[in-house]
């Protein structure tokens, strides 16, 4: 069944300072029942000489703003979200639910252990549930995103070659692999050593073996996306292992695109020493925004002495088992942010874990990877597919063989554009860099036949309209609340605050 999108009401929203008028109010005060204080006494100079300009407007005007704007709003709840990379997956209800039960979303950051002991025992149950699925020998839960969990892993891996009293600074990236990994780099005073993969998109042994005979003795890690950023399968991740480790290295391995293993493969049974969840990509926590996110890192035994501090312990046996938390880690990395962790996301993504079980995580796996290869196999006479053969968790598309037919070099982006006007939020575009004209579709686990089939039509239908209709496409989006922007202004001139008209 079709769901494309069709015309309706659409309101030019303002932005919540040009609502409202000076003196009008959404709310009512009691009387003040202490002591009035003039703020200048109390902070001299810091005290404010004028009102800050915030907007004066009615509970009405404040409702139908945010609504207004929420209905503007493209998202995983509203259509198929095909961005690759992304893991744009559905979060069930189910933990929402979970989240907000009182007794976990009323709990104080400051509550005392004997206190919390629910939340304690959770934790290190939600720690035990990753360590098993990646084959790990423990988790920590602190890092707030995939990337503080990149610079976490690394922060871990140097603080054991310290111990060792060594401190080689090479780590081995292939243009294959998330691009945070070089910043993780940099911000641990490390060296990203950048190599290309081979033809067929995945890393060569050869390449690593050169590589590390080259800086012999100074290679701390490589760092792997498996399955990488091209949506392919490391072939020789056993070998590229086995070869980082006898050049005294280890093995960082990106989890971002672990939604593909589930059940299927763990990486620490892959030679794999330390790497980040994103619970966004994989357990159905919810992703971007700048809200509050979660990376745990997983690592092997040798590095356990080095993880974050605190660490939740279970004290006793039988049924006198008791939670706390031990400060008491002389060779930790130490604390990476306030409390323990981004406790909403953590209760989120044991709750997907705890309802799915084994079969049910790699039944996902399976679906997921099933669903990209549907869609490489019937769009591939359609577009080119970057890389030949069986894909994983995405699939990447190259639109080189159509610009050289139709004489353009905006087919990506007009294609992704038009989709718009059909109800679909564009593919992942340009991206990765080292496909030409790119375009990377994950459809994960969640999305039917029935979806995938109406967005394989379309796109049919888009690259058609190209082939007789170029300018249409290229003046795509018309359904669109604007039209196509200036992009390239918008990135080098940006508007980003807002000043009033005096």
């Amino acid at each position: 069944m079709s769901s494309h999108a069709s015309q309706g009401i659409e309101f030019d929203e303002p932005l919540i300072f040009e609502r409202g008028a000076p003196g009008r109010t959404g709310l009512s005060l009691p009387p003040l029942d202490v002591p009035a204080v003039e703020p200048a006494d109390v902070f001299g100079a810091l005290a404010r000489r004028t009102p800050a300009r915030l907007p004066e407007v009615s509970e009405p005007e404040v409702v139908r703003h945010y609504t207004r704007l929420s209905q503007k709003n493209f998202g995983i709840d509203t259509a198929f979200y095909p961005l690759g990379s992304c893991t744009m997956k559905y979060n069930p209800r189910v933990n929402e639910w979970a989240a907000r039960l009182p007794g976990f979303s009323r709990l104080h950051p400051y509550t005392p252990e004997d206190h919390m002991q629910g939340a304690l025992e959770l934790m290190l149950r939600l720690e035990r549930q990753l360590a098993e699925i990646c084959g790990m020998d423990g988790v920590s839960l602190h890092p707030a995103a995939g990337a503080q969990g990149e610079l976490t892993g690394l922060m871990m891996l140097r603080a054991f070659f310290r111990s060792q009293g060594r401190s080689p600074r090479k780590v081995l990236i292939p243009d294959s692999a998330h691009g945070t990994n070089p910043a993780s780099c940099a911000l641990n005073g490390l060296d990203a050593v950048a190599f290309p993969s081979g033809p067929d998109g995945v890393v060569e042994p050869e390449t690593v073996a050169r590589l590390c005979e080259k800086h012999t003795g100074d290679v701390a890690a490589i760092m792997l996306t498996n399955p990488n950023t091209l949506g392919l399968f490391e072939t020789h991740i056993l070998q590229l292992s086995k070869i980082v480790h006898d050049a005294g290295g280890l093995v960082y391995g990106d989890g971002a695109n672990l939604n593909a293993l589930l059940g299927r493969a763990r990486p620490g049974d892959l030679g794999i020493d330390v790497m980040q969840f994103n619970l966004h990509k994989t357990f159905t926590t919810p992703h971007g925004g700048g809200g509050p996110g979660s990376g745990p890192v997983g690592f092997k035994r040798f590095l356990e002495p080095f993880r974050p501090s605190p660490v939740v312990k279970e004290v006793g046996e039988g049924g006198t088992i008791t939670y706390t938390l031990d400060h008491d880690r002389p060779q930790t990395v130490g604390r990476l942010r306030s409390f323990y962790g981004n406790w909403g996301m953590m209760l989120r993504a044991f709750a997907y874990i705890t309802e799915m079980g084994h079969d049910g995580l790699r039944a996902a796996a399976e679906a997921a990877v099933l669903n990209a290869n549907y869609l490489r196999a019937r769009l591939g006479d359609t577009l080119q597919v970057a890389y030949p053969g069986v894909c994983m968790h995405e699939v990447v598309f190259t639109d080189r063989d159509l610009c050289k037919e139709l004489g353009s070099k905006t087919v990506t982006m007009d294609l992704a554009k038009r989709l718009l006007d059909h109800g679909f939020h564009a593919p992942t575009v340009y991206f990765p860099l080292v496909v030409p004209g790119a375009l990377m579709v994950e459809p994960t686990e969640t999305e039917t036949r029935q979806t995938l089939d109406d967005f394989v039509e379309t796109v049919k239908g888009v690259v058609k309209e190209l082939r007789e209709d170029p300018a249409r496409a290229h003046g795509a989006p018309f359904n669109t609340r604007l039209r196509r922007l200036d992009e390239a202004r918008a990135a080098r001139k940006p508007v980003l605050r807002w000043t009033p008209k005096e």
